[in-house]
């Protein structure tokens, strides 16, 4: 993953001295290949490249088109000769995906985003008409944030230039901290209320000081895929699925594939190899790194990811998860926590993995994230059984009630309310006891925040886009969301590929009938159907992998003084976002409660270690805040009384011995 950042002065003015090299310094550690730098009359753009393929060596960035706009590109598009194509062109493996990307926009605008398949976000700046254009693609793996003061706009695809040299204060989101308490935070926002982040499937244009926000792609409702049989259904799949692996292949050295000895991960090894044993002999070599803990009795993958390298006859890499759950994270203290996921202390685990990862000279890590949510692992008939009420189905309803209620060894009455309660108010329904507000937050956050609390449930609507694709896009969008709090590794770099979010079987999956994915007693019927003789049959008759909730229990009793000593004085607690002594008789009932929610605990102490961390960076950041103020107010330099909404500040010159 290549870094974009940018600087627009809206007066033609240059930066400030020093700006340019202070952001350089920080973008440094994440693109260890070349640099390169575009000036004109009050913008600066920089490109920091960090290469995965030979064909983004062959033309430099920021990219100057025949126009005279310049693009820069962090991407990998995979739809290259459909494009050339279209544009009556050759097809060409000398060409950069940015070149092609630069003569779609000369020839369609931004009606090309549509058009650009793969994971990507792109910066066009037009000298011509004095505009900007931001734009990511429509799932969501790549960042691209900006943020605008009144002189100027600034954008980068990491966050922390953004906010360390802004030279101006910052309010913290109390909508992306309440995000964090349940389903991640919604996918525009970040940790700073000033700072956003460009929507998946959207673009933002910007002249002067006039901006707009427009989305320029959305899967279609209407697409149906039907087919005369199961079988026909299987190698449609089939080939679907190949592609989206195939696509991620494309790498100018060994790829590290993550085997878990699930369904997702195994598939995605399983079909790599296949198609390098029968494909152009230019794939590259596919190593796989798995996760084992011998001594935990619910999550003891070794048996499984050992039949997938015994049928690819190579062993991988495995790192022993054993003793390294833990709820109270640590921050490295050297670097900016700009969220609460980033700047973490590296754990044994993470070590073994960099070690690992440097020695082999892998820089892509294929993943196998997504694949239950969108390949049927989650085995809930209740939007298949609102399709068939919606349309009238009555017939085939009660008899797909009737498999799915003997299949989950359900009351069809029960079934029949679940379905029923998708259509109704969210005023009508009380929320599952998952998806409600941890009992320690205070009741003014919970009130302000309810809805990136409840991870912002919606109902299904009757009339419209069938139940099944609300719920989907639904689904999707909590991945975006997830997508949206991943960090960008940087010790060492490597870029994340997720072939189950792939655009066209994204496309296919939603145009299906529901009832090929999932089938009473058939979790991912298709994918198991289709992969026969590819992926062991261990793999594809495995129940399904057990959540471990095991590890974070013990470590609750392990940390339990330091836990105690948290609670004494907490952030959380001083802005009124969490009651202390409520979160301390929570963690004391999980000791002892198995039933207890563990996931709700972690995430509250992950936000207060992250919140105490920033306060670490300026000892004067939380001071005099009272009761009443709603959010942190960090200023490394001198210390101000906050109002009743606090602010972060990030000024120029932070301690450079923490930078």
């Amino acid at each position: 993953m290549s870094i974009i950042f940018g600087r627009w002065n809206f007066d033609g003015e240059p930066p400030e001295t020093g700006y340019i090299d202070k952001v350089r310094s920080t973008l440094s550690p994440y693109s260890p290949d070349e640099s390169h730098a575009h000036f004109g009359a009050g913008i600066s753009i920089l490109y920091h490249a960090f290469h995965t393929t030979r064909e983004s060596r062959l033309e430099p960035q920021p990219l100057v088109a025949r126009s005279g706009s310049v693009l820069t590109w962090d991407g990998r598009l995979d739809n290259r000769d459909e494009l050339l194509a279209q544009l009556k062109e050759p097809a060409s493996r000398d060409r950069a995906d940015v070149s092609i990307v630069a003569a779609a926009y000369e020839r369609w605008e931004t009606q090309c985003f549509a058009k650009l398949v793969g994971d990507w976000a792109l910066s066009v700046w037009d000298p011509r008409d004095r505009s900007l254009t931001l734009a990511r693609d429509p799932i969501g793996p790549r960042h691209l944030y900006y943020t605008f003061d009144k002189n100027q706009v600034t954008w980068s695809t990491i966050l922390d230039p953004l906010v360390l040299f802004a030279g101006r204060s910052f309010v913290l989101s109390e909508e992306y901290i309440a995000g964090w308490f349940s389903f991640f935070p919604a996918a525009h926002l970040t940790p700073y209320s000033d700072i956003h982040s460009v929507p998946p499937a959207s673009f933002l244009r910007v002249e002067a000081r006039r901006q707009t926000l427009q989305k320029y792609w959305t899967f279609n409702p209407e697409k149906r895929i039907s087919c005369r049989t199961d079988a026909e259904y299987e190698d449609h799949f089939r080939v679907v699925f190949a592609e989206s692996v195939r696509r991620r292949l494309r790498s100018d050295a060994p790829i590290l594939a993550e085997l878990s000895g699930g369904m997702d991960s195994s598939s995605i090894v399983c079909m790599a190899d296949t198609l390098t044993a029968h494909g152009p002999n230019d794939f590259p070599r596919i190593d796989t790194v798995s996760y084992y803990d011998d001594s935990e009795p619910n999550w003891n993958e070794r048996p499984y990811f050992t039949k997938v390298e015994e049928k690819r006859r190579r062993k991988g890499f495995h790192i022993n998860a054993r003793a390294q759950a833990s709820l109270l994270p640590e921050y490295d203290g050297v670097r900016f926590p700009a969220t609460p996921a980033s700047a973490l202390k590296a754990s044994e685990m993470h070590l073994q993995f960099a070690e690992h990862l440097g020695s082999e000279g892998n820089r892509v890590v294929l993943s196998g994230f997504a694949g239950d949510e969108v390949l049927g692992g989650v085995p809930t008939p209740i939007p298949e059984l609102a399709d068939l009420l919606t349309r009238g189905c009555f017939s085939e309803f009660g008899e797909q009630i009737v498999r799915w209620a003997l299949a989950k060894r359900t009351p069809v009455l029960h079934l029949l309310g679940q379905t029923a309660r998708v259509f109704l108010p969210t005023a009508m329904v009380a929320s599952p006891h998952h998806k409600r507000p941890p009992t320690w937050l205070h009741a003014h956050f919970v009130k302000e925040n309810r809805s990136a609390l409840s991870g912002y449930e919606t109902r299904l609507r009757l009339f419209g886009p069938s139940p099944t694709f609300q719920e989907n896009l639904a689904t999707l969008d909590g991945l975006r969301r997830q997508l949206a709090c991943f960090v960008l590794p940087s010790d060492p770099p490597h870029e994340k590929r997720y072939p189950c979010l792939d655009r066209d079987l994204l496309e296919f999956v939603y145009a299906i009938p529901r009832e090929q994915l999932l089938r009473p007693g058939q979790r991912r019927s298709l994918m198991r159907r289709a992969l026969i003789g590819i992926v062991p049959y261990e793999i594809l008759n495995r129940k399904r992998k057990a959540f471990v909730t095991r590890g974070p229990r013990v470590a609750v009793s392990s940390e339990w003084d330091l836990l105690v000593q948290m609670t004494q004085h907490m952030v959380t607690g001083s802005l009124r976002i969490v009651d202390p002594k409520l979160f301390r008789e929570a963690l004391e009932d999980s000791r002892h409660n198995a039933k207890a929610q563990i996931m709700p605990l972690m995430r509250t102490a992950v936000i207060e270690q992250w919140l105490t961390s920033i306060a670490h960076w300026s000892p004067q950041c939380l001071k005099g805040l009272t009761a009443n103020d709603r959010e942190a107010k960090y200023c490394p330099d001198e210390y101000s009384p906050p109002s009743r909404r606090g602010y972060l500040s990030a000024e120029n010159n932070l301690n450079p011995e923490r930078r």
